[in-house]
């Protein structure tokens, strides 16, 4: 259940209600690809640093530990111990980066395991039980990724056949909602949609899947290989035609900019690893731009990454002593740097939203922007 509180332009303010809770949007999904947020942080360090969403991945999960085992032990909230909603993405991305070990048919995708090279296919039906043994608030429609530089031909043929994937799986969903054995039988179903860079074709999926009436609607297969500008200028062309009274996910986006740039445009739901990925490299996110902690400039400051920052890195130790731990490849180094970029990912939507309910968005967008591009790099 989506309920719009508000609109500025086309930004939007809302409030999206599942059976794990209610998620105050717009909002940052904090990536914890097998059940766990890379850089050894807890479920405890997620609630503590306001993270509302999860998101886990379903390749990822069925590879190991099984999404059977998960299943047997209760489901990923039981498993990991979360109580907030989780998203699982369906493996379509995975299968996109793994080209080398695919081979994609119309009943669904042979692959290769990347940890062992077992065999595996994966088509919507199998997307969406591995899904449902994983009993996540949300699952992702299995869907084929193309390159961002593919040619025409070869887009359409992949949207389409997305299309197809689509039906399937809200067929195979409704299905398992209606088991016995079902652990989330409230499980919502989202669905992604494609086009590469191409302007008709994303409209024209984007219409169709519109009217397929699911739980929420993505922007997929962007963040991969385009421009920030082609990217920018597919989701003003494209969310128009996304129900406005639906979710709107852009997967995989982005940094902060990226970020204050797509809710302008009509989205509301965001995951990317950039936060965690550059907090276990010392690079950690400040309202002046991104810092290096491996510079020598930071080897005697006594300060916090960022002052005034409620995180628990800022709030006990300085510069130097994480620089310090960076440096002795201390786990401790990298676990402060990430909770420190999550916590400002989840500051930041929270700005955002209270920018919203006040009408004022544009002008804190233009603000945040002028601090990150006077920053420090």
């Amino acid at each position: 259940m989506y309920k719009l509180l508000k609109q500025e332009g086309r930004a939007k303010r809302a409030e999206f209600t599942t059976v794990h809770g209610t998620i105050q949007t717009p909002v940052f999904m904090n990536v914890g690809t097998v059940a766990a947020i890379k850089g050894a942080v807890s479920t405890q360090d997620l609630e503590q640093i306001g993270c509302q969403v999860e998101l886990s991945n379903t390749y990822h999960l069925h590879v190991r530990p099984g999404d059977k085992v998960v299943k047997q032990l209760g489901g990923l909230h039981k498993f990991m111990s979360w109580n907030r909603p989780i998203l699982t993405d369906s493996g379509g991305f995975q299968v996109f980066s793994l080209a080398g070990l695919r081979k994609i048919k119309e009943e669904g995708v042979y692959f290769n395991s990347h940890i062992d090279g077992r065999k595996i296919f994966m088509g919507p039906e199998e997307s969406m039980q591995i899904q449902s043994n994983l009993a996540s608030t949300i699952a992702m429609a299995f869907d084929e990724c193309p390159p961002s530089k593919a040619e025409r031909p070869y887009v359409e043929q992949s949207v389409a056949r997305t299309t197809r994937w689509l039906e399937r799986c809200k067929q195979e969903m409704n299905r398992l909602n209606s088991l016995e054995d079902t652990i989330n039988k409230n499980q919502m179903l989202f669905g992604i949609n494609q086009g590469a860079i191409f302007k008709d074709i994303r409209v024209e999926h984007a219409k169709t899947i519109s009217e397929m009436d699911l739980d929420g609607y993505a922007l997929g297969g962007l963040a991969v290989g385009e421009s920030h500008e082609e990217m920018y200028y597919v989701i003003e062309e494209t969310v128009p035609y996304l129900p406005v009274d639906k979710p709107t996910y852009l997967m995989g986006v982005g940094t902060p900019a990226n970020i204050l740039e797509a809710v302008e445009r009509g989205v509301d739901f965001f995951d990317c690893v950039y936060p965690s990925r550059n907090g276990r490299h010392g690079h950690v996110y400040t309202n002046m731009g991104k810092i290096n902690l491996f510079n020598a400039k930071y080897e005697l400051d006594d300060r916090p990454i960022e002052e005034g920052c409620g995180c628990p890195a800022c709030q006990r130790y300085s510069r130097a002593y994480i620089r310090h731990l960076l440096k002795a490849k201390e786990m401790l180094g990298m676990r402060l740097c990430v909770l420190h970029n999550l916590y400002f990912y989840n500051t930041m939507m929270q700005e955002i939203r209270d920018a919203l309910d006040a009408g004022e968005f544009a002008s804190y967008k233009k603000r945040k922007l002028a601090g990150f591009e006077a920053g420090d790099k």
